[in-house]
């Protein structure tokens, strides 16, 4: 994804009575990798996360050995 704010992402401290601003914790998570590079305008955050495209959770595009 891309937004046109400079301000780069952060994880904030635990906090069990904070209400929202989990997506970054949740998206590092459950990613493969993750990046975030400095635009002209803004910044592009990229996040590589793997799907299981069957009930035997194989990855997706991927053939059981």
């Amino acid at each position: 994804m891309w937004d046109s704010s400079t301000t780069l992402p952060s994880i904030q401290a635990a906090d069990p009575e904070r209400v929202g601003q989990h997506g970054l914790e949740i998206a590092m998570a459950v990613s493969q990798t993750f990046c975030v590079q400095r635009e002209p305008v803004g910044k592009r955050i990229t996040a590589v996360i793997e799907l299981a495209d069957d009930p035997g959770g194989d990855p997706a595009g991927r053939q059981p050995s």
